[in-house]
């Protein structure tokens, strides 16, 4: 067994295990990065999994959370290797009756679209972006630092004032379904909103449900859903090479067991081989809360209280994911799609909501809802000329492992596509199918195919995330921070939980640190020791 020493050890080479080494190495401290994977990236990552020449992205691959986010745009990643390329258009919605509703890359000519299908639609989407607009900075400031938001939210008080608070108060809350509702006549526009607000466990009905439709939305028509030139891996490979060049070892292939705490705090881990690595200041873990606070430490140096919440701890639907080499572009019934890089399909407005409700009762939908990556449209070099690198994902109830549900379903997805683009399966030349069981395999924290580190539903968000408490990255633990998607804001490449953490072991270790490690034990304290939730 050997042993090495660092400042801070950060478990977990995923995004934000990669953003929390790069800014504590730009801080002056010594890292030391562990993946238990043959390769950096967790859930961003790809290869030729369909056939040979046809790059997949094997997790998430479009990324308007990551260009908007200003935690990933601090890191300066085109310096390292990384470029942003986008498809013509942003997202489409493919109506099973051949119609589409498209999000263009101009407001403008996205407002076109929908103004022909129903009159007034259009000037409703162009005050939506106004309203956007008027909000945007001190809005994703909020959103991307560490909760509660102090600096950002006044700043937002200040320009909104009160009226404008209230909208947003209720833009926070209002169903998707709601919101669509009351903004457009037609469809279209409340397809758009709606689909996006799938990309969340958000049913169409449920409250917060119109705030993430109408956040990916904005977030389309402004910064677009951009993907990296040449694979999804290629955005955590220039993480990994920025991190690199500021001194962090990073060790692959070197799996974390055991948290080690000792007179009290954090001071390292030990690995599966044996080995040890010793911690000065800080362990940050991208990993789940649950196997953080269950596997990965001694249960006797985690409070009752906080045990006991994990046992309602949600997750979100699993994920099951197609991927598919095609020797021509998709054959869509609606031409406007042929352009946009990301197409929800299957279902129509109302069929969404049954979809949400269906996965509600843990039942297998008898209609899927899919969201559909046309990868060489976005990017040329994913595959061949004149082909395409397309792939499609749906969700299924939590804990779906069984084989032949997951073929039946598959086949539903094959199906669920040729309606919105006849001819489609013959074009198909190469299919890999990822199971919520594969995705699991390949990424541990993926727990049954689940892609959003737990449901994004209210009760799981902000002070409650990921369990009831301060809505923070540092735990009862000293020295020890939740750097993964379990904690506050939750899922979605975007950086913050990562940059969270390693603020917040900064802090801990700053001027004030004394009195910031203070506060921190005074209130966790608090949490866990008031009241009876028996």
């Amino acid at each position: 067994m050997t042993s090495a020493v660092a400042d801070a050890v950060v478990i977990g080479g995923g995004p934000n295990g990669l953003v929390a080494a790069n800014l504590l190495a730009d801080a002056g401290w010594d890292v030391v990065l562990l993946e238990g994977a043959d390769e950096v990236g967790g859930a961003v990552r790809s290869a030729e999994v369909a056939a040979p020449g046809f790059v997949s992205d094997l997790f998430s691959a479009f990324y308007p959370l990551a260009a908007a986010s200003p935690v990933i745009s601090g890191l300066h990643l085109e310096e390292h290797g990384l470029e942003w390329v986008d498809a013509p258009s942003v997202v489409g919605h493919a109506l099973p009756d051949g119609r589409a509703a498209v999000i263009e890359r101009d407001a403008e000519a996205t407002a076109a679209g929908l103004e022909a299908e129903a009159p007034g639609d259009g000037a409703a989407w162009l005050r939506m972006v106004e309203h956007w607009r008027s909000v945007r900075d001190p809005l994703l400031d909020a959103l991307f630092t560490p909760f509660p938001p102090v600096r950002a939210g006044l700043r937002l008080a200040r320009q909104q004032r009160a009226a404008g608070l209230v909208e947003l108060a209720r833009l926070a809350t209002v169903p998707v379904r709601r919101l669509g509702e009351e903004s457009f006549a037609g469809e279209g526009g409340r397809v758009l909103l709606t689909g996006n607000a799938m990309h969340s466990d958000l049913p169409p009905d449920g409250a917060g449900s119109g705030f993430f439709g109408w956040l990916l939305a904005m977030l389309g028509q402004d910064v677009g859903f951009p993907v990296p030139r040449g694979g999804a891996g290629e955005l955590a490979l220039s993480m990994a090479r920025r991190a690199t060049a500021r001194g962090v070892e990073i060790r692959t292939g070197s799996t974390v067991e055991t948290v080690l705490v000792e007179h009290g705090r954090a001071s390292g881990v030990r690995l599966r081989d044996g080995s040890t690595v010793r911690a000065r200041r800080a362990v940050l873990a991208d990993v789940g809360a649950p196997h953080l606070y269950r596997e990965m430490l001694d249960p006797d140096v985690v409070p009752d209280r906080l045990l006991a919440d994990l046992e309602r701890f949600e997750l979100d639907a699993g994920t099951l994911k197609v991927n598919w080499a095609l020797d021509a572009p998709v054959p869509w019934a609606a031409p406007g799609l042929a352009g946009a890089g990301t197409v929800h399909l299957g279902v129509d407005d109302d069929g969404l909501l049954e979809v949400s409700k269906d996965l509600a009762l843990r039942r297998v939908p008898r209609r899927p809802f899919l969201l559909f990556g046309q990868m060489t449209t976005a990017d040329p070099t994913r595959s061949p000329e004149g082909t395409e690198s397309a792939w499609a994902y749906t969700h299924l109830p939590v804990g779906t492992h069984d084989p032949a549900v997951v073929d039946e379903h598959v086949e539903r997805m094959r199906q669920a596509v040729e309606q919105v683009a006849p001819g489609f399966a013959g074009h198909v030349v190469g299919e890999h199918v990822q199971s919520p069981s594969d995705l699991e395999h390949w990424d541990p924290n993926l727990v049954g195919g689940s892609v959003n580190g737990g449901t994004s539903a209210l009760h799981q968000q902000l002070f409650m995330r990921p369990t009831p408490g301060l809505g923070r990255s540092e735990t009862p633990v000293p020295g020890l921070y939740l750097a993964s998607a379990s904690a506050h804001p939750g899922g979605g490449v975007h950086g913050t939980c990562g940059s969270n953490a390693a603020r917040a072991a900064l802090s801990a270790h700053g001027r004030l640190g004394a009195v910031h490690r203070a506060v921190v034990r005074t209130a966790w304290s608090r949490v866990l020791t008031t009241g009876d939730r028996s």
